[in-house]
């Protein structure tokens, strides 16, 4: 399954499908040039319990890794993500 990421200036997301009409999508704001903030997952019924949502905060926690910068998990699930992979916590802020 295609992780897509889309960014423009502040704000960006993740997501799988179109970015109009997306199946599956982690949206997030970069209040600083080094902090990203995940707000909001969601994840449509058709792709419930096929471990999407992880994909989506992998696909964060990499493009973090890459970038330098840092995640502040605000929305539940992304939290819950980041509470249960300890291999994630490099790139919590």
């Amino acid at each position: 399954m295609e992780i897509i990421h889309q960014q423009n200036g502040h704000k960006g997301m993740f997501y799988v499908g179109t970015a109009d009409e997306p199946l599956a999508a982690m949206t997030y704001t970069m209040p600083a040039e080094n902090k990203l903030i995940i707000d909001h997952t969601e994840v449509s019924d058709a792709l419930r319990g096929k471990n999407v949502g992880y994909q989506l905060v992998k696909a964060a926690v990499d493009f973090a890794r890459i970038q330098g910068i840092k995640i502040l998990p605000l929305c539940p699930f992304a939290k819950s993500v980041f509470d249960k992979k300890s291999e994630f916590a490099d790139v919590l802020l």
